[in-house]
């Protein structure tokens, strides 16, 4: 991913030189592990332990010779190791048994790094959420006014959905923190299990428990689709801040820097370019989701057309994830909020957004549904017209409103915010 939308602990985690520390690990205690069974002498040991990561400049010189990455890895590695201990290094194993369980590995410490984002998201939504649970707003469905509701609703439903996207990162996460040293179509013909089994311990990782060579594509595709369905979300709340961001709606305004300019040719522009930034991520995570789902079949034990697509979609997809998640939970931290333009929105129809109250009050009071449906919708339709007062056109039908006012649409309100309490 381009640094544009990677942050620094995220990126490193997938540099090439990071890999190569974690191939270089696996190594090691793939030594160990056959040190411990007698297979690789005491002294060589101690030799493979001592051997420096090698540089990924090193790596790529030695694979413009060589057209193998693994190959080439093992052979700047094995620079760094005197040779009678150097021919214990890989032993038994094939190239995947090295890049898959690495590759668990490295994908279980970038979920963890995103379920952190994730978490913070859903606690600065649901504390923004409490902060205007009585920031009273209009409700739009269809984009057209409907009831009141409150600003800290509309939040709480976001602060739940993140919470729904942890849940899906924990459980691909246990998904994808596999590992398998099984040798060349996982039939551990040429290596004791006993390998497998000390490795991907040290590692904190379970085993894929029928391998094929290679781990389960399918493990992959479930972490990305999380991740695609965690970006639909953070769209969601994205979304919904760009339209309140509007001129003629203006019930909140991402903060602005001092330095900030809104365009180059229009010096009173308030752009909601944070936001739309949030929703453009959103489409990279979709596209990548699609394509790991490709990579699940594969011919017979294992074939290679995986590789060239999870070596881009994966890393990007958690990558721009993170990004995305953690300049989303800036954003709503920072947001500012108008009460005064969300009740003047409320009072922008003269009255209207209360008819579903008048409509109960009939109803309750005996009168017939259709009769008093149309006598309301004939004083709303009359006050769209007019401009004029609902409540005056209600009169004029013969009905007297009483008190039209925002709380009663909110007397159960708080049910909502004892559940929201519990993700603080």
């Amino acid at each position: 991913m381009i640094p544009r939308y990677a942050r620094p602990e995220m990126a490193d985690l997938w540099s090439d030189q990071s890999r190569y520390a974690t191939w270089a690990r696996v190594e090691v205690l793939a030594a160990r592990a056959q040190a411990i069974l007698g297979r690789v002498p005491p002294d060589a040991l101690a030799d493979i332990q001592r051997a420096r990561v090698p540089s990924a400049a090193r790596v790529a010189a030695i694979e413009r010779e060589r057209d193998h990455e693994i190959l080439s890895f093992l052979a700047a590695f094995c620079e760094d190791i005197p040779a009678d201990s150097a021919r214990w290094v890989h032993l038994g194993m094939t190239s995947y048994d090295l890049v898959d369980t690495a590759f668990g590995h490295t994908l279980a410490r970038a979920v963890d790094l995103l379920a952190d984002a994730v978490t913070r998201l859903r606690r600065v939504l649901a504390a923004k959420a409490a902060e205007h649970w009585r920031t009273v707003c209009i409700g739009r469905t269809h984009g057209v006014h409907a009831e009141p509701t409150t600003f800290g609703h509309k939040l709480a439903g976001f602060a739940f959905a993140i919470d729904r996207c942890a849940g899906r990162l924990a459980a691909a996460r246990e998904a994808v923190a596999v590992g398998t040293i099984s040798g060349s179509v996982g039939t551990y013909a040429l290596i004791d299990p006993f390998v497998e089994e000390y490795v991907c311990g040290e590692l904190g990782l379970g085993v894929e428990p029928a391998p094929s060579q290679v781990v389960a594509r399918d493990r992959h595709a479930q972490l990305v689709q999380a991740v695609a369905t965690l970006g639909a979300c953070v769209e969601q709340i994205a979304l919904e801040l760009r339209l309140l961001q509007r001129t003629e709606v203006r019930e909140v305004e991402e903060h602005r820097t001092a330095a900030y300019q809104g365009s180059s040719a229009m010096p009173h522009k308030r752009n909601p370019t944070a936001s739309e930034r949030l929703c453009g991520l959103a489409r990279i995570l979709r596209g990548y989701a699609g394509m790991v789902l490709e990579d699940v079949a594969l011919w017979h034990e294992r074939d290679l057309s995986h590789s060239s697509v999870e070596r881009v979609a994966v890393p990007d997809s958690m990558t721009v994830a993170h990004f995305q998640v953690t300049a989303a939970a800036d954003l709503v931290e920072t947001l500012e909020v108008f009460p005064g333009r969300m009740r003047a929105a409320i009072d922008a129809t003269n009255g209207l957004v209360f008819s579903s109250a008048v409509l109960a009050d009939l109803l309750e009071n005996g009168v017939e549904r259709e009769k008093a449906y149309r006598c309301i919708q004939a004083a709303a339709d009359r006050t769209s017209a007019s401009g004029g007062d609902f409540r005056a056109m209600l009169k004029a039908e013969g009905i007297d409103p009483g008190p039209l006012q925002p709380e009663r649409f909110l007397v159960h309100h708080d049910v909502i915010l004892s559940r929201l309490e519990n993700l603080s």
